[in-house]
């Protein structure tokens, strides 16, 4: 009976613990917030099988990541639950000028990484306040954190069609951020069902049919792929699926019905559009040295391709747009 009793005191002193953080999460300037336990991933076989088939591309990181993909408990030491966060980042910025090239919204502002970094250690910084003696370990897409998969168990959304995380309230033009921890949460429920029903907007509206089947994209033919995460030059086969891209690609989340009518611009300032990377001279990148392309754009999302990177998708940008 005693046991019992310490038992129950000790979940609602986890649940009055988690009620807090998740108070203070939200006055941090997240969107939303939940927590999730650390079992297994369901994904784990799709994982195996994606992989497999070479969908991954170059990205052989993925191959070196499965096992803690798969069993995200092994990513930190004792951690016992994530605390996951969404945060908004839509920019409506309406059509692109006729013969400008284009740039996800995602990388029209300061680098996430920084921005939501700094705001996820002040809420490790928290955790660790409210539980003292806990540890934590921050990501922001980064490291083999299978960050859609842990918001999904936080109750946060669920995975589209197009492998995008969609809140009900907020859509998908949400970045992730992930604490990963040892403290005593209590978890939220997952969140169940998939609410895209017939709806397959997203895999046709891919201008380069990307999809294999829903939940499965081969990366090798996605266009942020191309432009971000590959490194080598493009053949001539790459440079017609880039098409008026210069970095990323938001076609399949631009048509999606969630986002059309639920999500709306972002009020963060930290994360306000900037003119030199919503509408970017594409001639500069070609122009630019290591250390003047640092010093104008190593804050920004653009550092992920570096120079090389940018000279080469803006070369592409160009030659389609000469007659």
């Amino acid at each position: 009976m005693k046991d019992e009793v310490v038992k129950q005191a000790r979940h609602a002193e986890a649940s009055r613990r988690t009620v807090e953080l998740k108070r203070r999460a939200l006055e941090m300037g997240f969107d939303a917030v939940g927590v999730a336990s650390l079992e297994p991933n369901a994904h784990a076989g799709e994982l195996d099988h994606w992989l497999a088939a070479g969908y991954a591309g170059t990205m052989t990181y993925l191959h070196r990541q499965a096992a803690q993909r798969k069993e995200p408990a092994r990513i930190m030491p004792g951690a016992t639950a994530a605390v996951v966060t969404l945060t908004n980042y839509r920019h409506d910025p309406g059509p692109p000028a006729q013969g400008q090239p284009r740039v996800a919204q995602y990388a029209q502002s300061a680098d996430y990484h920084r921005v939501l970094g700094h705001r996820l250690e002040r809420l490790a910084n928290t955790i660790r306040e409210l539980v003292p003696g806990s540890h934590t370990r921050v990501y922001v897409d980064a490291g083999a954190v299978p960050e859609r998969e842990l918001a999904q168990r936080a109750g946060l959304g669920w995975i589209a069609k197009n492998m995008m995380l969609i809140h009900p309230a907020i859509g998908s033009f949400t970045f992730i951020g992930v604490v990963l921890t040892d403290a005593a949460l209590t978890p939220d429920l997952p969140f169940e069902g998939d609410r895209c029903g017939s709806c397959r907007r997203c895999l046709d509206a891919c201008p380069t049919d990307a999809f294999v089947a829903p939940h499965v994209m081969d990366a090798r033919r996605c266009i942020s792929y191309l432009t971000i995460e590959h490194r080598a030059d493009f053949t001539a086969a790459e440079r017609s699926l880039v098409g008026d891209w210069l970095f990323g690609c938001d076609v399949c989340q631009d048509v999606c019905p969630w986002n059309v009518r639920f999500a709306r611009a972002t009020t963060d300032p930290a994360l306000a559009p900037r003119a030199d990377l919503v509408a970017p001279d594409p001639h500069e990148f070609l122009e630019l040295d290591e250390e003047a392309f640092a010093r104008r754009y190593g804050d920004t999302p653009f550092e992920r391709p570096g120079r090389g990177g940018m000279r080469r998708n803006a070369a592409a940008a160009l030659a389609r747009k000469a007659p």
